[in-house]
């Protein structure tokens, strides 16, 4: 796995416009396409990685279908160091920001979903469909002239990031019943792996979850708060000490064994987590009941 993460090519943006056969200028600061201008585009890459933000806001590609009813736009958010692959059949249209870590970075602060880094689609409602269309058509226009602002490009970028994260939100509730799957699986998954008896190779988290959802740690992790309030470390903490105090009382095993048996490399790292979360040892809650 590490020799071939050795092998994908990182792409700057004026290499990776060039690599999409899409002509454009050698700024390697934000440059945006809109991709109807450039029928010849690419249709299928080998796995590739990019140096920069990518925003696409994307029409007629092939997506797993919304539960809801939906418009035909997806929006997709890639960030720099992402792997990202595709095969599509048909060409299509949008628009695409791509913009360079140094001027976006203060706006993606404050957005969790930059974080995400499966390539989840954004599906859009129509209404939410006509203002991002609106917004990325204004950053074209702005771009288009001889002297474009760039403060005014990263400007709409952000407006475009605040818009995004409403509309992530309003998507976890639309595909409620998804996931709720999800969050089900996920109760379901904990509680047996905290109650395999044999002694784990290390404590569960989120990104094992995740992996197990098919979704990135962070849009799994804005999922399971959304629907149960409390983030999933929350929820692997709970179990843990939930399943440790059900051993202290219920069997024999010494306090190492409880550590050793819960994923802890250390006895002592155990006893330090349980005091943080009980405000007692394991030793003391043990002798208390």
């Amino acid at each position: 796995m590490q020799q071939l993460q050795k092998m994908i090519k990182t792409y700057n943006i004026p290499a990776f416009l060039k690599y999409l056969n899409i002509n454009a200028s050698n700024s390697d600061t934000i440059q945006v396409v809109f991709y109807d201008e450039h029928p010849e585009k690419l249709l299928k890459s080998i796995p590739v990685k990019i140096d920069f933000y990518l925003l696409a806001l994307k029409d007629k590609i092939e997506v797993q279908s919304p539960v809801e009813e939906m418009s035909d736009s997806y929006l997709f958010l890639d960030k720099p160091g992402n792997t990202i692959e595709w095969d599509l059949k048909e060409p299509f249209e949008g628009f695409a920001i791509l913009i360079s870590e140094k001027l976006l970075n203060k706006a993606v602060k404050d957005v969790s979903f930059a974080d995400y880094n499966r390539h989840e689609a954004l599906f859009l409602t129509k209404e939410e469909k006509e203002t991002l269309y609106d917004l990325f058509r204004k950053a074209f226009a702005e771009f288009q002239k001889k002297n474009s602002a760039t403060e005014v490009l990263v400007s709409y970028t952000s407006l475009i990031l605040s818009y995004t994260q409403i509309y992530y939100e309003r998507q976890f509730e639309a595909r409620s019943n998804v996931y709720n799957r999800v969050v089900a699986d996920f109760y379901k998954q904990l509680d047996n792996y905290l109650n395999e008896p044999n002694e784990k190779s290390g404590l569960p988290s989120v990104a094992y979850f995740a992996g197990q959802a098919n979704l990135s740690t962070n849009y799994f992790g804005d999922l399971i708060k959304h629907f149960t309030g409390k983030a999933p470390i929350d929820h692997i903490h709970e179990g843990i000490i939930q399943i440790a105090k059900s051993r202290l009382l219920k069997t024999k095993l010494s306090v190492g064994e409880i550590a050793y048996s819960l994923g802890f490399d250390y006895p002592t790292y155990f006893t330090r987590f349980f005091r943080q979360k009980t405000g007692i040892s394991p030793k003391v809650f043990r002798n208390q009941s």
